[in-house]
């Protein structure tokens, strides 16, 4: 895999580490397994939703865990005891870690498991001062005050 060297951008962009390190770490993940399959949704324009197939795994068997903008969805297959013969076995049945960097300001909103899909809602929250406003344009006029002794004798 190639290597990009992001230290230029460290030295001449400041207040943008996080984006280069988001690139740096995006350019460095492991080589994707490809298990669990999943989804990515965007059901709203402020609203997501991940999709991940973990058929023959238990609501116990998962947990799902949000740290500092970093989503990680974990399947752990307890052992099995069971002595089984299969003929053929095609649903994996081993343990997965999975994680998803998700954008400032979003959170997650709920879980369901059904079917053999964990289906995860995400939503966009941003605060009120980064969402847009509109702002009055006042007239030439200049505006009276009635507390203003100057205002009531005029």
């Amino acid at each position: 895999m190639r290597r990009f060297d992001l230290s230029p951008l460290y030295r001449s962009v400041v207040g943008m580490d996080r984006l280069a390190q988001l690139l740096e770490s995006a350019a460095t993940t492991e080589a994707a397994s490809g298990y669990p399959p999943y989804n990515i949704e965007r059901t709203d324009e402020n609203a997501y939703r991940i999709e991940i197939a973990v058929a023959g795994f238990k609501p116990e068997d998962l947990s799902i865990e949000v740290k500092e903008n970093l989503l990680t969805v974990q399947g752990r297959k307890p052992a099995n005891d069971e002595a089984r013969s299969y003929l053929h076995q095609g649903v994996a049945a081993r343990s997965f870690d999975r994680r998803f960097q998700l954008a400032d300001y979003v959170v997650v909103t709920g879980a369901d498991l059904a079917n053999g899909l964990l289906t995860i809602t995400l939503q966009r929250e941003l605060p009120e001062q980064l969402k847009p406003r509109r702002i009055e344009i006042a007239t030439g006029a200049k505006p009276v005050i009635a507390s203003d002794p100057a205002a009531k004798a005029a």
